[in-house]
């Protein structure tokens, strides 16, 4: 499966930290909105995250980039999807783009009674 993209936002100044760079944290939920919206779209239905490793911020934002985040589906279980997730800053005032983060998100199918369930088609 091919990298989709799942989510594009602009840098606002409520998503700093103290010295004025977009804060990893603001980047990591970006990366965990993308990645969920991959997963609930490839499991048709509700999908949560249990574990969120091997965070990288490779490149820095500033207030007013656009942060594109893409996402692929890069292992799938009974009941779980594993999802890569990067965000790729774009200068607001230009074209130079720059990877600014990077993580995987393993997330489990839950039925309407909040139980693992199979993804369809698997057994």
């Amino acid at each position: 499966m091919a990298e989709d993209l799942v989510i594009r936002v602009t840098a606002m100044p409520t998503d700093l930290n103290p010295y004025g760079g977009v804060f990893g944290g603001w980047l990591m939920s970006q990366l965990a909105l993308g990645a969920g919206s991959l997963a609930s779209r490839q499991g048709k239905g509700k999908a949560v995250v249990v574990l969120a490793t091997d965070f990288t911020f490779p490149g820095t934002m500033a207030v007013g980039d656009e942060l594109s985040i893409f996402a692929e589906i890069i292992a799938q279980g009974r009941t779980s999807l594993t999802v890569a997730a990067r965000g790729e800053g774009r200068e607001r005032h230009g074209e130079k783009l720059t990877e600014v983060a990077k993580g995987q998100f393993k997330f489990v199918l839950l039925d309407e009674n909040g139980l693992p369930r199979a993804l369809n088609g698997a057994d």
